[in-house]
């Protein structure tokens, strides 16, 4: 097995040092972009029965959008918002580390299984959190678990806001 997939499964099974590895290996970004790529068609598969297949492009193109902006966001929040005294990191290392902790998000593509996708995807998006706190406390360089939950929170919050008012005025969204 080559060293991308190992990495994508490390960071999978939540290890941390994958994530530590990661934010240091400059080289690493198509590898991230690779698994944010992969974990958005995945959840276009999984989710075509809901939105064809012209969804699945464009999910990819919303889930790379997405990736950037989070890592963007989580950047700002956790360096100039959040920080602990050693918060020391740029926006390659977030793009590495978010990216690679979308690697629980490629079993979104068992949500074509009939009525699994609501189950599979909720799965995911918890599973994916919980990657990504260990992402941003690697890449931040904190101590505490729970600032890094915390710059999770508000950049999730903020992101999911993002992508829904995106597909909204795209009219994939009809405003309740």
């Amino acid at each position: 097995m080559n060293i991308f997939w190992q990495r994508v499964i490390r960071a999978a099974k939540l290890e941390p040092a994958l994530y530590e590895e990661v934010e240091k290996d400059a080289k690493a970004m198509p590898q991230a972009m690779t698994v944010v790529l992969l974990a958005s068609l995945a959840a276009g598969i999984g989710s075509v029965s809901q939105i064809g297949g012209t969804g699945i492009i464009i999910g990819a193109l919303i889930g790379l959008t997405g990736w950037y902006a989070w890592a963007l966001l989580t950047y700002f929040i956790g360096t100039k918002l959040l920080p602990e005294v050693k918060t020391q990191a740029n926006l390659g290392e977030l793009l590495r580390t978010i990216g690679f902790s979308s690697a629980p998000g490629l079993i979104r593509i068992l949500g074509i299984i009939p009525g699994t996708q609501r189950l599979v995807f909720s799965f995911a998006a918890a599973w994916m959190l919980v990657a990504m706190v260990i992402a941003v406390k690697s890449a931040l360089d904190y101590k505490s678990i729970w600032r890094a939950a915390g710059v999770c929170l508000i950049g999730w919050i903020i992101q999911v806001l993002l992508i829904a008012t995106l597909l909204t005025l795209a009219g994939g969204l009809k405003p309740a």
